[in-house]
């Protein structure tokens, strides 16, 4: 490669934690690329060997790697050389308050990206809700017009951007996504993308964020406050108003409007709900400042066929339409999801919700259930516990302990025309490892039907 000279050695003899290897998450191949490149490698997590198996079967050929498992310990964070954080590990850590203070470097998978790559050009996308399917939008507009010139990382499904390094050159584009907690290490390293995308803001994480929606906001509000006049900042029609309160004169960048009402005439959307075109225009307005052509953008944007768990049809069995959308992590986003099935013209829909419960206002929510569904069952959990006191009106609905049992509820209550869809509204804590598995479960019940 070109470029490698520029980053080769710099993981040659260096002590290296890297904090959390869980298999979903980034830090499994971040620890394996640093080890591949020379590095020394302390591998720890909270977790312990079996929760962490498919990891640890990941690594086990690499000899510089060694684990600390179980819990983290001070001396990994203050006698080395760089600490790769996980991304929901809070700034304000112990552990990384330590490394701070013994004057070790701290990085996330993605700043580390960017301090050791040739000038590309970024891509950042964020926002509550929306900002996966943005990504995954964007990215297919601008890959399908430069294929050999375009990548995917940030906070997608095992898509790490350290081992980008043996791709990318200079001018490429990379577009990611972009979280709250990835963006507090980009405030921390005073950086914002060349251009930022924020597709919406609803109150969310206020259980990491101690109750304040203002700090959920400042991290969120990374993505642009470092900008430099000549960059781009799209933001949408929804999300405006509050940047224009609370932050617009620190906007820097040329600010485009993504507005649903301006969705091209003549261009279709395959994916369903009135969010998914806010979600389209932020994407089109996006690559329009990246100069792709507007009849690429159209091609690519009438293929879209959505993002894997953010209401994703999985088939249709005697009549019955399944939808995974185990990403629906807030109320909001069950809300929009039981919209969005009620304009497609779903009959009736059958929901299956529930989960950790994260502080968030249910009330919109617990409104519109007995309206817009024929039948709901609610996953156990403290999401679950704090629903059924607050809302007398929701009072009969059946609690499960197991997916299985909620799914199997469902069906018997569903008939031809009807949609069953896994929305869940909270997190996926306790009954399941994330909520990618949530959603494998239930993709592998609906798989399962004769």
């Amino acid at each position: 490669m070109t470029h490698m000279s520029a980053w080769a050695e710099y993981f040659k003899g260096r002590r290296v934690t890297v904090m959390g290897i869980d298999p979903e998450g980034r830090g499994v191949q971040d620890a394996l690329f640093a080890a591949q490149h020379g590095a020394d490698v302390i591998a720890t997590d909270v977790k312990g060997d079996e929760a962490l198996r498919a990891s640890l079967n990941v690594l086990r050929y690499q000899p510089s790697i060694k684990y600390r498992l179980g819990g983290h310990v001070e001396e990994d964070f203050t006698k080395v050389d760089l600490v790769i954080r996980a991304a929901s590990a809070p700034l304000d850590s112990p552990y990384l308050t330590a490394a701070r203070n013994a004057g070790v470097a701290i990085e996330t998978d993605e700043t580390l990206f960017l301090a050791l790559a040739p000038p590309v050009t970024l891509v950042g996308v964020t926002g509550t809700r929306g900002k996966t399917t943005t990504t995954q939008l964007l990215y297919e507009i601008v890959h399908a017009h430069k294929p050999d010139n375009t990548f995917l990382a940030g906070n997608v499904r095992g898509a790490a951007a350290v081992p980008l390094l043996d791709a990318v050159h200079v001018g490429d584009t990379i577009v990611m996504e972009l979280s709250s907690w990835q963006l507090q290490q980009f405030g921390e390293k005073k950086i914002s993308p060349k251009i930022a995308v924020f597709t919406t803001f609803y109150p969310d994480h206020l259980n990491y964020y101690h109750g304040s929606i203002d700090a959920y906001l400042g991290d969120k509000a990374h993505s642009f406050l470092n900008q430099a006049p000549g960059d781009t900042l799209v933001v949408s029609t929804q999300v405006l108003p509050m940047l224009q309160e609370k932050y617009w004169p620190l906007v820097r960048a040329q600010a485009l409007v993504a507005d649903p009402a301006k969705f091209p005439s003549g261009w279709s959307l395959k994916i369903p709900g009135a969010h998914n075109v806010l979600n389209a225009m932020c994407a089109i307005e996006a690559a329009r400042a990246l100069n792709v052509p507007e009849e690429s953008i159209k091609t690519a944007v009438e293929n879209f066929k959505g993002v894997p768990g953010r209401l994703e049809l999985i088939r249709e069995v005697h009549g019955v339409t399944y939808y995974n959308d185990t990403t629906s992590t807030s109320p909001d986003a069950t809300l929009a999801a039981l919209q969005a099935l009620k304009k497609e013209g779903a009959s009736k829909v059958i929901l299956i919700f529930g989960g950790a419960d994260k502080t968030l206002d249910m009330s919109a929510l617990a409104k519109v259930i007995p309206q817009l569904t024929k039948h709901a069952v609610l996953l156990a959990g403290t999401g679950a516990d704090v629903l059924l006191a607050d809302f007398p009106s929701l009072a009969d609905i059946q609690v499960c302990d197991r997916l299985q049992d909620a799914f199997h509820d469902a069906v018997q209550h569903a008939s031809s025309g009807d949609s069953i869809v896994l929305s869940p509204g909270f997190a996926s804590f306790g009954m399941f490892k994330n909520e990618y598995d949530r959603g494998d479960q239930f993709t592998a019940l609906v798989n399962g039907l004769a």
